[in-house]
């Protein structure tokens, strides 16, 4: 099992969806390879959902460009 921490690095405000810096997650999963390129940056998208009740696929900001992805 591998936890990831999952930051945003800039202000992002598309879709109704408004996106701060530093907004973070916590993900763990089994696998040892970024969550983002693992079946769609799902479980990403759910951290965000359950933690701060906003759609970060919807706002277009679920790649790396937007996520700074940690290993922990």
């Amino acid at each position: 099992m591998a936890r990831f921490i999952i930051t945003t690095k800039c202000r992002k405000n598309s879709n109704g969806i408004f996106i701060e810096p530093g907004m973070q997650v916590e993900v763990i999963t089994q696998s040892l390879s970024n969550p983002l390129f693992t079946n769609g940056g799902q479980a990403v998208v759910d951290a965000f959902m359950r933690i701060y009740g906003i759609d970060i696929k919807k706002a277009g900001a679920c790649s790396t460009v937007y996520l700074d992805v940690q290993k922990v």
